[in-house]
């Protein structure tokens, strides 16, 4: 199910290839370019079973390694260097994957990354998923880090914890109103799906009679569906 891959420097330059995990099964028409957030790599626990339960759905993903978690480091790369490896994952999944239709996002900073490179002029993705937009700094207000999105000219789904620490809910809310209603050409296509009592994690306090599988499953299901609607 799994395929261990490199992605090289598109030009042969003196880069490294970046590390990346394909996984797909028989019969899938859709691939997602998932990236990973800033404290943890593509093996995390949660990439590990959003990717294995996306398959299970009918949705292929290749998540791919930012190069500072690659050589051990905990601070992240400068926004350049991660917009760079986004347009080297997208771009090798275009090659090497024509016959899929091709989407990509990722989890908290992935995500964000993700959707710089495509306001930027990255292309070929049908749509654009969010495991948890960090619109904000824990305690901070304000929503800069959501800038770029008035230049994403493709479908986006946010998948958002009500309890987001990094996207308080009721911004998020005004966000995608905003997003909605700027955009003069009439090509909205984006779907703000809520969490309850979820955490920029998508752990849930125990009183709500859920598990952290029942949410990951709620987040696989609502994906693949969303994707599928736009293959």
């Amino acid at each position: 199910m799994h395929s261990t891959l490199e992605i090289p420097d598109p030009l042969g330059a003196s880069a490294e290839p970046l590390r990346a995990l394909l996984t797909r099964l028989p019969g899938v028409e859709a691939l997602l370019v998932l990236a990973h957030g800033a404290g943890a790599g593509m093996n995390h626990a949660f990439m590990e079973r959003i990717a294995v339960t996306l398959g299970n759905l009918g949705v292929a993903t290749l998540r791919y390694e930012f190069p500072y978690t690659t050589a051990g480091r905990r601070s992240p790369d400068p926004p350049k260097r991660l917009v760079e490896a986004v347009r080297r994952a997208v771009e090798f999944a275009k090659d090497e994957y024509p016959d899929l239709s091709l989407f990509a996002g990722g989890k908290s900073l992935g995500g964000r990354m993700t959707s710089t490179a495509v306001s930027q002029g990255l292309t070929g993705v049908k749509g654009l998923v969010f495991f948890g937009f960090p619109l904000h700094a824990p305690g901070r207000d304000g929503s800069e880090r959501a800038r770029h999105l008035a230049d994403v000219p493709v479908p986006m789904l946010f998948l958002q914890g009500t309890r987001d620490k990094l996207a308080e809910i009721g911004r998020m809310r005004v966000l995608v109103d905003e997003l909605r209603g700027a955009d003069r050409a009439g090509r909205a296509d984006i779907t703000l799906v809520e969490l309850d009592d979820a955490d920029h994690s998508f752990h849930v306090p125990r009183r709500t009679g859920l598990t952290d599988a029942d949410v990951l499953a709620s987040l696989a299901t609502t994906a693949a569906a969303w994707i599928r609607d736009r293959v």
